[in-house]
């Protein structure tokens, strides 16, 4: 499945038993010797009350992660499609909390996002003395192009860690680069997704987002909340803004701190198989 190019392989794992290892999710994330795919999504039963499903999200690289906005929308449309529930409306447990689903009549999928939390040391994350947590204003010092530069960032957690960095043109940003090393810099001992945003007015952004584990992708739903949030919080955007991923786009409402930040965007199936692991 898809959702706007960032693509998954999603395994059913309540009609079969299944443990995967690192190894195992590798293979199957490799696009010339597996099926390939950004992150592998696992459905698994929840013992959990009052919530309708679990699931787990593991990068390409084999690692585990909290949260992934594009994989919870694939996930309403499987586990709808594939008649494991009837729901449109589906509470679902990941690493990092409860989400609700919500499948619209186009198909599209509303994901409940929670509140954003701008904590740095929920990412983790230490600010130094010159920081702004107050103005979510922080900058870090690289080396880049055989060149030491310091870029400002605000921060912020969707259930996983995010930075923005606010650049002119995306298109002309080094944004592998930059991405590679801040993904893995020591301020973030859990490492961090980083997103480059180019604001066009206050309704409406372009985004690249470079993903711990998988590099940059065509789309990253958590990264397109994360970058609107720290948009609003540093009083950059409005409360309703279409965010335009290389692959397309997502609408993304957060009111104020009252409220919960949704998500809503199209997820897409490719194709069905079976592989020997």
């Amino acid at each position: 499945m898809h959702g706007l190019g960032n693509d998954f392989v999603v395994i059913d794992a309540i009609n079969q038993t299944i443990e995967l290892t690192p190894e195992q999710v590798r293979f199957i994330a490799d696009r010339r010797f597996g099926v390939g795919c950004d992150q592998l999504l696992l459905v698994e039963a929840t013992q959990t009350d009052g919530v309708d499903f679990k699931y787990r999200i593991f990068n390409a690289d084999g690692s585990e992660v909290e949260q992934c906005g594009n994989g919870a929308r694939c996930f309403a449309r499987f586990v709808y499609e594939k008649k494991l529930t009837d729901k449109k409306t589906i509470v679902v447990e990941t690493y990092s909390g409860i989400i609700t689903l919500t499948i619209t009549d186009d198909d599209q999928v509303t994901v409940d996002m929670g509140q954003p939390d701008f904590e740095p040391g929920v990412l983790p994350f230490v600010p130094s003395e010159d920081d702004s947590v107050a103005d979510n204003r922080y900058t870090l010092t690289i080396e880049q192009s055989n060149r030491t530069e310091t870029v400002e960032f605000s921060a912020v957690s969707m259930g996983n860690p995010h930075i923005t960095l606010k650049v002119e043109d995306i298109d002309r940003f080094p944004v592998i680069e930059t991405g590679t090393i801040l993904e893995s810099h020591p301020a973030f001992p859990n490492r961090v997704n980083v997103g480059f945003m180019q604001v066009l007015d206050r309704a409406h952004i372009r985004l690249r987002v470079f993903e711990r584990g998988s590099g940059e992708t065509l789309a990253c739903g958590t990264g397109a909340c994360a970058a609107v949030a720290n948009g609003i919080s540093r009083g950059w955007l409005d409360e309703q803004v279409e965010v335009m991923l290389p692959a397309g786009s997502l609408h993304i409402h957060w009111q104020n701190k009252e409220h919960n930040l949704m998500m809503t965007g199209l997820a897409s199936f490719v194709y069905e198989g079976q592989i020997e692991i």
